[in-house]
């Protein structure tokens, strides 16, 4: 809201309520309050992106500061200082007229400075029969005293994202190169597979990732990616256990072709029932937990559980595992379909299940049969939630999912 303008060298400036805020603000700093003016300095460059700065407004804010004559702001010292424009231009490495200006203008609406015009609009200071400054008029430096906590605040948050930030993109780096490489290995070894379909995905991830990318970008792509590098180990995981059962059978098949040809008198009806039993117990297959996959990704693939979460929000694995038992019963699934998949898929991932099952509840006749089917196939290892999630989260089409 305007509310007034304020006549000053370069015309008539609106004065707003967000400015007479600020004036006002810099008469009520806590009594004996002082900061590092370098340290404040410090923290506004580090935050300046947040406080809509450039590195010229640092240059003029850096200059500003220099004709403050202590290092430490203080609550009952005199914060004004008045340089003129010539002076200001020197110190902040010969800037333009014009560019001071604006620069200077960015500072106050940055909330930094507070302007403090004199009635004709010019910057200086008159000074008592001792000497002392008894009023000045110019830029009020109380705003970086005032903010100092706040800034030293921002300042972590942007060094605290700028590392976050450096180390999604060393991830999403060595998640690339591997992928890169399972797709490579497959092809090259002649794993069956759409493998076209595949790296296709991979190149599509790839060209999404921007050329300056923030933590967000970063985050959103390393999580498909991840989940792309999860499915290409499942379905290599699975041809392996499949080849594996395969040549274990014929070797049983000759171990027992070749007993039959040795002596089993030389053996104690006991001892034989108890060779085989452990016999049954060595060679029945071990069945690998289903893997969880990162609850973001789960929630970007099934946004529509999030109103049956606490609040309408999903911050966890329990609030999911909890809107999952209230989504169970309003879609019709049983209590014993749920607790089977449950023991064989885990809580998390069959949780995850019927989230996805309600995004595309409208294309599956029967979802307590659905999730049936989906847990026998998990008992099987014939089934992965992976490819729900990546069609739910590249939007794919009407069709309903298959169970594999």
């Amino acid at each position: 809201m305007q509310i007034g303008s304020v006549t000053t060298p370069f015309g008539r400036r609106p004065m707003t309520l967000a400015l007479v805020r600020r004036q006002i603000e810099t008469r009520e700093i806590k009594p004996g309050k002082t900061a590092d003016k370098w340290k404040v300095f410090r923290d506004a460059s580090e935050a300046r992106e947040l406080l809509g700065l450039q590195d010229r407004s640092l240059a003029v804010l850096d200059a500003l500061l220099s004709f403050y004559p202590d290092n430490e702001l203080r609550q009952d010292a005199q914060l004004i200082v008045f340089p003129s424009n010539a002076q200001l231009t020197l110190r902040a490495h010969g800037i333009a007229g014009a560019t001071l200006r604006r620069h200077l203008s960015l500072l106050v609406e940055a909330g930094l400075i507070v302007r403090k015009d004199s009635a004709n609009g010019k910057r200086y200071a008159r000074k008592d029969k001792a000497g002392a400054i008894d009023s000045a008029f110019g830029f009020d430096l109380s705003p970086l005293l005032i903010r100092v906590d706040e800034l030293a605040m921002m300042a972590q948050r942007v060094v605290s994202d700028r590392f976050a930030l450096r180390r999604a993109r060393e991830n999403l780096t060595i998640c690339r190169r591997d992928v890169r490489k399972l797709i490579s290995a497959a092809i090259e070894e002649g794993a069956s597979g759409n493998w076209e379909s595949i790296e296709a995905t991979y190149i599509g991830l790839v060209g999404r990732i921007p050329r300056s990318p923030t933590l967000g970008d970063v985050s959103s792509i390393l999580d498909e990616m991840e989940l792309l590098q999860q499915e290409i180990v499942n379905i290599l995981e699975i041809q392996q256990k499949n080849k594996n059962s395969s040549t274990n059978g014929d070797h049983n098949g000759r171990h027992i072709q070749s007993s039959k040809t040795e002596s089993i008198t030389e053996l104690e009806p006991s001892s034989r029932n108890e060779q085989g039993a452990k016999a049954v117990v060595d060679n029945r297959p071990k069945r690998q937990p289903i893997r969880n996959f990162p609850l973001g990704m789960v929630m970007r693939a099934c946004p529509e559980i999030a109103m049956y979460g606490p609040g309408g929000t999903i911050s966890n694995w329990r609030d999911l595992m909890g809107a999952a038992v209230v989504v169970r019963s309003m879609l019709g699934i049983s209590p014993s379909a749920y607790q089977e998949a449950c023991e064989v898929m885990g809580p998390e991932n069959a949780a995850t299940a019927v989230g996805c099952i309600l995004e595309r509840t409208g294309h599956i006749t029967s979802p307590g049969g659905y999730l049936r089917e989906l847990t026998r196939k998990a008992a099987r290892d014939e089934f992965s939630l992976g490819p729900m999630l990546m069609a739910l989260v590249k939007g794919a089409g009407d069709g309903g999912f298959k169970a594999g």
